[in-house]
This record gives structure tokens, sequence and C-alpha cells, in this order.
């Protein structure tokens, strides 16, 4: 058993908790995992849990995939700056955020969330992010070719983006518990 799969003690959990004095944001691909990891790292460290595109969606009262047709990317990206600041901004203090896929690419919202927050890269294979998309048919990006050579061109496009994030953690098939580990175990060091 690796270490980073050994189970945190409910106490060294807390110290670790106590640890962070600004926001978490988990930045990566579509079908990374962002969301599933970020609701259980949000639970492990006692704090609330913010997923972005929920938050665009209630702000433009429509669903990103409706922003996107309606508007374009170029709408979506902004939307998207000016939602993460106020959540970065807002009653400061530990939570964890998921953001969109894109939204770590804009360098506005990058430098932002790169100065405020701790920010976490979740990685993965080109193969899992084609089996985590094709679970749900939302993903309005996907819907304009092949979704494998779509997620592999913007994986690369976008690798010297979230390469600057400080943590950086592979998210495989295995359980997300596995890769929760390792996001503690990053911000641990990071701290």
């Amino acid at each position: 058993m690796d270490l980073e799969d050994t189970p945190r003690s409910a106490s060294e959990l807390a110290a670790l908790a106590q640890r962070i004095t600004r926001p978490i944001v988990l930045v990566g691909m579509m079908g990374v995992g962002k969301s599933s990891v970020g609701k259980r790292l949000a639970t492990l460290l006692d704090c609330p849990f913010i997923d972005a595109d929920d938050e665009i969606e209630a702000a433009a009262q429509m669903t990103i995939p409706e922003i996107f047709a309606a508007y374009g990317e170029p709408y979506v990206r902004d939307g998207e700056r000016r939602v993460i600041s106020r959540l970065i901004e807002e009653d400061g203090g530990r939570k964890v955020i998921a953001t969109g896929g894109g939204a770590f690419c804009n360098a506005e919202t990058r430098a932002l969330i790169l100065a405020k927050a701790i920010t976490v890269w979740l990685d993965s294979d080109v193969d899992t992010l084609v089996e985590r998309t094709a679970r749900k048919d939302h993903r309005p990006l996907l819907r304009e070719g092949n979704p494998r050579d779509i997620l592999a061109r913007l994986r690369e496009e976008r690798r010297p983006a979230y390469s600057q994030a400080p943590i950086h953690v592979l998210s495989g098939n295995g359980p997300h518990g596995r890769t929760l580990a390792k996001v503690l175990k990053g911000i641990e060091e990071w701290l």
C-alpha cells in the first residue's frame, strides 16, 4: 500500500484544515473529476464546496450548453472569470471551488487563482477523459467532432496554462479516494 492510500485521521485532517486560510481551486480538463473530488475534499476539510459552473448557470439562468449556443465561448469565459473572482473574494477563507475546464486558460482568471488560492491541477490521460465524459451528454466543446480528438487537442493546448498550478495530481481510473489522498498530500506540502 502506498503512503498516499493511508487514510488520515480526523485529527490530522482537522490540523491540516486549520492551516488552510484561502480557497482551494481545482483546475483541469472536463471529466478529470474536479467536482466529484472537490465535494469529497470539502467534506474532509469541513468547508463549503462550490461548483463554478453551477454558479455561472444560476447567474445566467441558463445552462452552460445554452450559454455556449446563444453567446459563444468568449462570453462563457468572461462570465466564468467574473463568477470565479466573486467566489474567491466573498467570505475569503477555506472552501473548495471546482472550475470549468477552460477557466484556468484565461490569463486574468489564472492570475487571480494563482494569487489568491491554493491551485490544484487534476490531470488524467486522454482514455480516462474520454470514458468519463461519455457518461454525460452536456459538454458543448465535445459536440464539434470526435470527442477523443477534441480532448487530446484541448489537453495539449491547455497544458501550458494548467502546468502553472503549483500542485499537480494525476487522477486515473482508480477510486477517487486515491486522487483525494494525493490532493491532500499536495496541499500539505504546498503549505
